[in-house]
C-alpha cells in the first residue's frame, strides 16, 4: 500500500519552474506532545513537486503562493536529486487545494448577515428618497428655467460665432480644378496653336456642353505671369466661338 502525506501551510521559498512540473518548499511543525521516552519532533522542511497543469488551476503565482494557505495531499519521495529537492522529505503532489482565508470567511459570513437588514430597510430608504425629491421640487420651482435659459444663452454664442467667420473664396459654376478667372483679351495665343485647326466634331462637343451648362469642362492651362496659352486652344476657340468675357484657367509656374 502506497505512503501518504498531507501538508497544511503556504510555500517558504521561490517557485521554481521545470519543463513539466513546478517545485516549492513548505515547513511543517511536529506534534507538540510525544509519547513518554521519546524526544519531541522539530521542523521538517519539503520540497512539493505538482504538475504544470494541476498548478495552473489553482490560480496561483509566483507572488500568491507564499501568502496564501494551501492543502497538499500527495506521497513522500526520496529519488528525486538533492539539487532540485532541497527539502528533508520530496512530496510528489497528486492534489493541491488552496484553502480560504480566515479574515475572507469571517468577512463573508458577517456580510451575509448584513444582507437580509439591508434588504429590510431598504423600502424606508426609498421612501426617503422620494420625499426630499417632493421637498427639492417644492422648494426649486423658479431657479430651473433660468438655468435651461444660461444653457441655451452659452449653447446660442458659439452658431453665432461660427457664422460670422470669414467664408474662403470659391468659384461658383467652374470646372474642377480651376485656379482662376482671367479675361479672354488677357490670354496670348502662341503662333504655334494658330497654325491649327482643332477637330470640329470634337469642338462643337464642348459649345453644345458650354451652351448646357453655361461653363468650358475644363479649365485652360496658362503661364504664370505672362498669360502665355500652354494647353487647351480647342477650349479657347470655343470661348471665343460663344464671346465669353472670362475664362476658368489653371497656372503653370515658369521653370
Amino acid at each position: 500500500m502506497p505512503h501518504k502525506i498531507t501538508l497544511t501551510g503556504s510555500a517558504t521559498g521561490p517557485l521554481r519552474e521545470y519543463d513539466r512540473y513546478v517545485a516549492f518548499d513548505m515547513r511543517e511543525k511536529g506534534s507538540p506532545s510525544a509519547p513518554k521516552g521519546l524526544k519531541k519532533s522539530t521542523l521538517i522542511s519539503y520540497t512539493v513537486f505538482v504538475a504544470k497543469k494541476a498548478f495552473n488551476k489553482t490560480g496561483l503565482t509566483k507572488k500568491s503562493i507564499m501568502h496564501e494557505k494551501i492543502l497538499i495531499q500527495g506521497e513522500p519521495t526520496l529519488d528525486i536529486p538533492i539539487d532540485e529537492c532541497p527539502g528533508e522529505v520530496g512530496v510528489i503532489c497528486f492534489q493541491i487545494t488552496v484553502l480560504p482565508n480566515k479574515n475572507d470567511k469571517e468577512k463573508n459570513e458577517s456580510d451575509a448577515k448584513k444582507e437580509p437588514k439591508q434588504e429590510a430597510s431598504a423600502p424606508s430608504q426609498v421612501h426617503k428618497n422620494t420625499e426630499s425629491t417632493k421637498q427639492q421640487e417644492e422648494q426649486v420651482p423658479f431657479s430651473q428655467p433660468v438655468a435651461k435659459e444660461e444653457k441655451k444663452e452659452a449653447k446660442e454664442t458659439p452658431v453665432q460665432e461660427k457664422k460670422a467667420e470669414p467664408k474662403p473664396k470659391t468659384l461658383p459654376n467652374q470646372p474642377k480644378g480651376t485656379q482662376d478667372l482671367l479675361s479672354f483679351d488677357d490670354i496670348i495665343v502662341p503662333e504655334a496653336f494658330l497654325n491649327t485647326r482643332p477637330n470640329p466634331e470634337k469642338t462643337q462637343k464642348v459649345i453644345d456642353f458650354v451652351k448646357r451648362t453655361g461653363r468650358l469642362d475644363e479649365p485652360l492651362t496658362i503661364e504664370k505671369g505672362s498669360n502665355v496659352l500652354k494647353d487647351g486652344y480647342r477650349r479657347y476657340v470655343v470661348a471665343k466661338t460663344v464671346k465669353m468675357d472670362k475664362v476658368p484657367v489653371v497656372y503653370e509656374y515658369q521653370k
